[in-house]
């Protein structure tokens, strides 16, 4: 049997991009998941502040609000990618952090429901364009006979930072309110230190500047030749955002309800929802350093697909069905455990975005892809949140996202398969 050809050492400036783009996505994914971990504690605190009753359907329904807030500044952080064509990978990503460091911060000083809104929207303009930049940037420095690698690596960063933010909330949380979480999410600031230190533009983008002057990216995604992608793109990207992100966001408030039914502390019940989501997270870690192997193997769209069928069965076993059991708790965060596997369907769009697209519109695709659809996931998550109020339950509504999942293993056949092929220049 012939030996496996050995892959090319990393550059210095490889590996510092690829720490930069990880650390990124790592708080982004702390700062995006406190939200949901402080849910509950935050709205029934509040709530009462801003004139609202701390029912739990009002908690419920605000929770839900808020949350479609959050999307919508997701939504708008498409721009970042037309900057990012234009101006650099690097000094883009430095600017998204900042601005979601700096309004996760803010949501610590909040004083009524509406002004943690505001901060949620505009923590969500800068958490949307960090993956953006950081999956361009891995996949144009990076060498072809390692990028697929190194797109399941730098996706494991978003899951490492939902199970840093479950070891705070643990440790701080519990112990110290939900205002000390946010405040703690002002932490990733400093990474842009470190970014603007020693992480250079990739050549890919230097060199396509050199070449001429940048087209219109946006122009360029819906004429004639990316146009079909584009939108196939934002539809499996839309797929992915209703179900998991209406689904997880939920898992520690179910994970709290449940301790609650079989007799457990607020406190303990803090701790179980914490633990609750490291589980996910560690599932989803495991998830996205399978994915290079899945997407290999089975190819683009197989490997999308096998996470798909996953999180249509997970939602709808987990919130369906053991939700309702008189001791459902632990079969519920078993059960979670598998959906956080699914969860790393959001890994194979780092890998397969950047396949698709030129580099002088790479990262405008990429941003609009995971951007556009938050608008209607947002209306989506809202109307999630409505039906809670009015079921009176969590369960059900939730469960009910996972027809999303098969809407899309319906639509994968349309896709592009990009299996084999290189980067685009």
């Amino acid at each position: 049997m012939a030996a496996r050809e050995a892959l090319p050492p990393l550059t210095k400036s490889q590996i510092r991009s690829f720490w930069a783009a990880w650390g990124g996505w790592t708080l982004d994914g702390m700062d995006a998941f406190i939200y949901a971990l402080v849910l509950v504690p935050a709205l029934k605190d509040i709530l009462p502040k801003s004139g609202i009753a701390a029912t739990p359907q009002n908690v419920g329904f605000y929770g839900g609000l808020l949350f479609a807030l959050f999307l919508i500044g997701w939504g708008i952080s498409f721009l970042w990618g037309p900057v990012a064509d234009r101006f650099g990978r690097v000094r883009t990503l430095a600017a998204t952090i900042l601005c979601y460091s700096l309004f996760t911060f803010l949501g610590a000083v909040a004083t009524n429901v509406w002004m943690l809104g505001a901060f949620r929207l505009l923590a969500g303009i800068g958490i949307g364009g960090e993956w953006t930049l950081g999956g361009i940037l891995v996949a144009e420095e990076w060498p072809e006979s390692r990028r697929i690698q190194g797109a399941g690596w730098m996706h494991t960063g978003y899951y490492f930072g939902t199970l840093l933010a479950g070891a705070l909330n643990y440790w701080v949380g519990a112990h110290y309110g939900w205002r000390a979480m946010f405040a703690i999410g002002g932490a990733p600031a400093l990474m842009v230190a470190f970014i603007r230190h020693g992480v250079k533009e990739p050549e890919k983008w230097k060199n396509r500047v050199k070449k001429a002057k940048p087209e219109n990216a946006l122009k360029l995604l819906f004429g004639d030749e990316y146009r079909r992608r584009t939108f196939l793109n934002a539809l499996f990207l839309l797929v992915s955002m209703v179900g998991l992100w209406a689904g997880s966001v939920y898992v520690p408030t179910s994970v709290t309800e449940l301790a609650r039914r079989q007799g457990f502390s607020t406190v303990e019940g803090t701790k179980l929802a914490s633990t609750a989501t490291m589980l996910l997270s560690l599932a989803t870690v495991l998830g996205c350093l399978a994915m290079p192997w899945l997407c290999e193997k089975f190819g683009r769209r197989g490997g999308l697909a096998f996470y798909f069928a996953v999180m249509a069965v997970t939602i709808a076993a987990g919130f369906g069905w053991f939700f309702y059991q008189p001791s459902g708790l632990y079969p519920f965060m078993a059960c979670m455990f598998v959906l956080g596997f699914g969860g790393a369907n959001f890994a194979v769009y780092t890998l397969w975005l950047p396949e698709q697209y030129r580099t002088e519109c790479r990262a405008s695709a990429f941003a609009f892809a995971t951007s556009a659809g938050r608008f209607v996931a947002a209306g989506v998550t809202f109307l999630v949140g409505s039906a809670v109020s009015s079921y009176g339950s969590i369960g059900m509504p939730v469960a009910l996202t996972s027809v999303a999942f098969v809407i899309g293993l319906i639509l994968l056949p349309f896709g592009v398969e990009t299996k084999g092929q290189t980067l685009p220049e």
